[in-house]
């Protein structure tokens, strides 16, 4: 009788298989669900609030016209786009200017960032000089400053230099684009120096006996294999650029050349004609192209970030 029963149950299981059908699997009572995996979900939710509460704060903030945010606490009380007409229609908050400016700032301060950790980071990994190691305390040292420190030294600095140079002095954008990638090294060399440490050196060993030379090899090869961590400095440069405020408030002057950082704070500067209503709106339109960016290289943050620390 035994083996009937368990010839019946084999034919059972071996047609199943032959449909394709897999046995469900055992669902784990809720005590180990929880303790594996249920506590993760729920951290996620709380967490997933908490960073989207504030954005919806400000963005329904940008929607009140009472211009406080006593008016705003009621979530979408009221539906008004008049505050995002008010940025382009002022021609003392040229909000329009600010855009541009930021923009181009801060994608030209990226690329350079880029280059010149690349370059610095390069140099670095592959050629064993006099002082390497010095180089590469001394860039972590300098970074433990707050640049709030220099704020003096850079002034007159620029100043100086516009006397002589007024193009790259103060109240110039190219100055500014200058003061910013003067700390560029630091983080970003060390960074970088991390993930080019895993390319292997056959491959410029290969490209050697080939007669390639250090300036092709690092344009045509390596920055090919590095490209994730350029993607993540790059990210990383742009929005540090265009949140920057105290250096832009201090070398620029003019209304027209200022950046969105500096040009929103006077939306709220003036005791008696805060406008915090315009100001949510000029932010919500402000992060719009910092989230896009980090949406588009979402894909080399993560690989970017953990590779150079694993070897």
């Amino acid at each position: 009788m035994t083996s009937v029963k368990d010839e019946s149950t084999t034919a059972i299981v071996t047609r199943g298989s032959r449909r394709g059908e897999a046995a469900p699997a055992p669902r784990r009572p809720f005590k180990k669900y929880f303790r594996e995996t249920g506590w993760r979900h729920i951290v996620g939710v709380v967490i997933g609030v908490f960073a989207i509460f504030p954005l919806l704060y400000v963005f329904s903030a940008s929607l009140n016209p009472g211009g406080t945010l006593l008016t705003a606490n009621a979530l979408f009380s009221n539906f008004d786009f008049s505050s995002y007409a008010s940025l382009f229609g002022s021609s003392r908050h040229p909000y329009g200017a600010w855009f541009m400016n930021t923009l181009l700032i801060g994608l030209i301060t990226a690329f350079f960032t880029v280059i010149l950790g690349a370059l610095a980071a390069y140099s670095f990994s592959r050629m064993r000089f006099t002082g390497r190691r010095f180089s590469l305390t001394a860039l972590l040292v300098v970074q433990m400053f707050p640049q709030m420190l220099a704020m003096v030294a850079i002034f007159l600095l620029m100043v100086r230099i516009g006397d002589i140079f007024p193009a790259i002095g103060l109240n110039s954008q190219i100055g500014l684009i200058m003061v910013y990638l003067g700390g560029a090294l630091g983080a970003n060399t060390y960074l970088m120096y991390g993930f080019f440490n895993t390319v292997p050196a056959s491959i410029d060993e290969a490209a050697k006996i080939d007669g390639a030379g250090h300036a092709r090899i690092f344009f045509t090869i390596i920055l090919r294999l590095v490209a994730p961590i350029l993607a993540v400095v790059g990210l990383l440069s742009f929005i540090g650029t265009c949140s920057e405020f105290v250096l832009a408030s201090v070398i620029l002057i003019d209304p027209d050349k200022q950046t969105l950082a500096v040009g929103l704070y006077k939306f709220v500067a003036d005791e008696f004609s805060k406008n915090w209503s315009v100001f949510a709106a000029g932010a919500v339109l402000a992060a719009i192209l910092p989230v896009a960016l980090f949406l588009a290289l979402q894909k080399y943050i993560v690989g970017g970030l953990t590779a150079g620390s694993v070897k």
